[in-house]
């Protein structure tokens, strides 16, 4: 892409996934994308330094962290910032 942005879709687990992504991006930071499933697996792996969630109407940040991911609040600083369009991030 414009700017040297590169996409990877693997078929792992989280840790190969990550060890992988780290692997191919050398010095530079490591973005994980996907939906609800991607996160809770890499919530409940511990792999997650940073989460920047959108949320719509249609979907609720208690669906990612629902389930196994009890406790998830106490290892991370959760911040909701609403924007003018109405979408919180």
């Amino acid at each position: 892409m414009e700017g040297g942005t590169v996409f990877h879709f693997v078929d792992a687990s989280p840790p190969e996934a990550l060890d992988l992504a780290r692997e191919a991006a050398g010095d530079l930071d490591v973005r994980i994308g996907g939906g609800p499933t991607v996160v809770r697996d890499f919530l409940a792996a511990d792999l997650i330094d940073t989460l920047h969630v959108v949320q719509v109407r249609s979907c609720s940040a208690a669906a990612i962290a629902s389930g196994r991911l009890e406790g998830v609040e106490e290892r991370y600083i959760v911040e909701a910032v609403s924007s003018p369009s109405g979408v919180t991030t």
